[in-house]
């Protein structure tokens, strides 16, 4: 496990910030109350085998006790580097998009198992939107009772939302915690 170069912290913080913001400073300098120490210490990102982990420093000092051929998981995983070199979050990193989400989305009871089954989020299924989406912004999918669901793209503004017909997609599908059953094997 090691921390993460230049070039990949800023491909990781590029993909945080699209679905953060400035709430990313919330992510970053968040304390942590892990561990012996009274005092509170800090989250950072590590990399092992591809995956990007979000650990408190506490536990990485514990874990320098474990090799690294046998270190599996530590922490959270928020997301992978491809072969080509991109960044990909995946539903691990839910729990931290969903308290620092920039633009939100939330989906009427009839469409959340569309959702859950990979399907992208249309406008007849939307039960509330935040203001001042942008095409392209990242944006956190939630049930109207504020459960976190998943993430996506935003495929129209706001404002465009208003205008459009019901079967327009509003939210291109990223991951859902549907995922945990889909992909069993995998993960």
């Amino acid at each position: 496990m090691r921390t993460l170069d230049e070039n990949e912290t800023t491909l990781v913080f590029e993909k945080l910030f699209k679905f953060t913001g400035n709430n990313l400073k919330n992510i970053v300098e968040s304390p942590s109350h892990e561990g012996p120490d009274r005092e509170p210490g800090r989250y950072c990102f590590r990399l092992n085998k591809n995956r990007v982990y979000y650990v408190s420093e506490s536990l990485v000092r514990r874990a320098t006790n474990v090799g690294r051929e046998n270190l599996v998981s530590l922490g959270t995983c928020i997301g992978k580097f491809t072969q080509s070199g991109k960044f990909h979050l995946i539903i691990q990193a839910l729990g931290i998009l969903a308290g620092n989400a920039k633009h939100k989305v939330w989906l009427k009871p009839t469409s959340e198992m569309s959702f859950l089954y990979g399907n992208h989020v249309l406008k007849g299924g939307v039960g509330r939107i935040t203001d001042s989406i942008n095409p392209g912004d990242g944006v956190v999918v939630f049930s109207m009772s504020d459960v976190p669901l998943g993430f996506g793209i935003a495929a129209r503004s706001t404002q465009d939302c208003r205008k459009v017909d019901p079967n327009a997609n509003v939210v291109l599908h990223l991951a859902d915690i549907g995922e945990y059953l889909r992909m069993e094997d995998e993960l």
